[in-house]
């Protein structure tokens, strides 16, 4: 069941992806663009959110010592 949810996980991002380079080429139909666009949100949002969390690690270590 795991390996199920992970490769329709992995299919979803990789399927992302192939919309925002399809996208970039500016050939793309209107569905793939609106995908395109959910990934790059996404991946932003995923980047700050591990950017946040390392910051408040890094602190909370430093307390520790």
């Amino acid at each position: 069941m795991g390996v199920l949810i992970l490769s329709v996980l992995l299919a979803l991002v990789v399927g992302g992806c192939v919309c925002v380079v399809w996208a970039s080429r500016g050939t793309a139909p209107r569905w793939a663009r609106v995908v395109a666009a959910v990934t790059r949100g996404a991946g932003e949002a995923l980047w700050v959110l591990m950017r946040s969390n390392k910051g408040s690690s890094r602190s909370s270590s430093g307390s520790d010592d």
